[in-house]
């Protein structure tokens, strides 16, 4: 299989870089005659779930990976159920190399506050020696990348959008620029693995991809890896050491919106789920990170039962819906019978869909769901206005925006994926939301917020959060 190359100069894309706009930039005294008792250590000064959490990660690692992602998802567990000031206290009294400091600082990330140092890159490192020096903003893109696609296949459709994005991007940028290479994954596992093999072959010295699950889960099981990848979906292992990965997944998005149900006070919530797989998988990560906070999930009903009042009667302080903007309309009655309807209401992205009408949509109102900040507020640095794209490209129209977005970040991430890495205040404001990375190399994405109002799709006061 050949790769297709992408350079600025192939006529069959000079047009979307003529499309663009400017470039993306983005103690006390000892007494001589009264004994004292010892000053507690420091060990005895840490929080009882710290130490326990601590207790844990002794044992961690000389477990098999198995084992050992199950003691770390405890550790992850305990130190949620720190409140926002005694996490951040915590973190801040770790030492350098302390095995907890980089749990503790994903989870002060997720709950959108600052790092009190950079993260320990003692096991998670990323080496970007071999580029050209950075730029001053910390750009400092790869020489040669690879891009693994779907190009073909049943999950082509979905890939063209993330690679239209990508270009977007590349072509909005005026300095040094990488060679670009496509490779047909064709959707599978094993179509990804033969795929870096090739580019590996052909001398690229950074991946993107693959876009699937399947694949990302088969190429990082593979450990140690001769080119570090930026994968675009969480698999089942983290990304092995100078590795990254970035996704859109549903079970990000359901940790967000249990921090953004906390911060408002939630802690007992009902859910309205569609049922389907990506549903299924947001709530679960919503009911883990309520449960880990000491908040609960009473209740996930079908967006199909008519009656909630048994449910509301539940002490239920707010609700979730898990459902398309369509059976989101339909709920509402329901919801205002059952007495729900002024309850803080939070839903999945999947609201925006079969939306549109604000005659319609005006039930809707008040309702918070996760957006991206391109098409929340228009533009971000380096994309022009989400209508104006759209109004040009398919691949930036409706359900399609959100894909083009994030692969507008993904060019972002590649070209400054070692400032995020080394600084405890990395961050690029990009399309789809504020983008950082983790002590394990996963990049956390804090999404915008929006909400309806009369019936149209606008920004949540205080969306960004930090």
């Amino acid at each position: 299989m050949s790769p297709n190359r992408h350079c600025p100069t192939r006529p069959d894309l000079r047009w979307l870089g003529a499309m663009l706009a400017a470039a993306v930039l983005l103690g006390g005294c000892a007494s001589t005659t009264t004994t004292r008792p010892a000053a507690p250590t420091v060990q005895e000064q840490r929080h009882p779930l710290v130490l326990q959490a601590a207790e844990l990660m002794r044992g961690a690692p000389g477990l098999a990976p198995a084992a050992r992602a199950a003691v770390e998802a405890q550790v992850d567990a305990l130190l949620s159920q720190l409140d926002n000031d005694t996490l951040a206290r915590e973190a801040a009294a770790m030492p350098p190399g302390d095995p907890l400091y980089n749990h503790a600082g994903r989870a002060l990330l997720r709950r959108g506050l600052p790092l009190p140092r950079p993260f320990d890159r003692t096991a998670w490192e990323f080496d970007a020696s071999t580029r050209p020096p950075a730029e001053a903003d910390g750009y400092r893109p790869p020489l040669r990348v690879a891009m693994l696609l779907p190009l073909s296949g049943d999950t082509a459709a979905a890939a063209a959008p993330v690679r239209d994005g990508f270009l977007a991007g590349y072509y909005s940028e005026q300095r040094r620029r990488p060679d670009v290479a496509f490779y047909d994954t064709h959707g599978t596992a094993g179509g990804a693995i033969t795929a870096y093999e090739q580019a590996v072959a052909a001398g690229h010295d950074f991946v993107v991809g693959p876009l699937t699950r399947e694949g990302v889960s088969a190429l990082f099981g593979r450990g140690n890896l001769p080119v570090p990848v930026l994968a675009l979906n969480r698999g089942t292992a983290s990304p092995p050491p100078g590795n990254a990965s970035f996704s859109l997944s549903p079970e990000d998005e359901g940790i967000a919106a249990a921090e953004l149900l906390l911060e408002r006070g939630a802690q007992r919530v009902l859910v309205i789920s569609g049922g389907d797989e990506l549903p299924r998988r947001t709530v679960n990560a919503l009911r883990d990170r309520l449960g880990e906070r000491g908040a609960v999930v009473t209740d996930v009903v079908s967006a199909g039962v008519a009656d909630l009042g048994p449910f509301a009667q539940k002490d239920v302080d707010a609700v979730f819906l898990a459902v398309r903007g369509g059976a989101a309309r339909e709920l509402m009655p329901a919801l205002a019978l059952a007495g729900l309807a002024g309850k803080p209401r939070v839903a999945t992205s999947q609201l925006l869909s079969g939306t549109g009408k604000p005659e319609q949509d005006r039930v809707l109102d008040g309702i918070a769901f996760p957006s991206e900040t391109w098409t929340a507020r228009g533009s971000v640095r380096g994309l022009p206005p989400a209508s104006s794209v759209a109004a040009t490209l398919p691949t930036a129209r409706g359900a399609a925006a959100r894909l083009f977005a994030f692969g507008f970040d993904t060019w972002l991430l590649t070209a400054y994926l070692e400032r995020l890495a080394l600084a405890a205040d990395g961050s690029i404001a990009g399309a789809t939301g504020l983008l950082q990375i983790d002590g394990f190399g996963n990049i956390q994405r804090t999404p915008a917020w929006s909400t309806f109002s009369s019936g149209v799709a606008v920004p949540l006061a205080d969306a960004e959060r930090r």
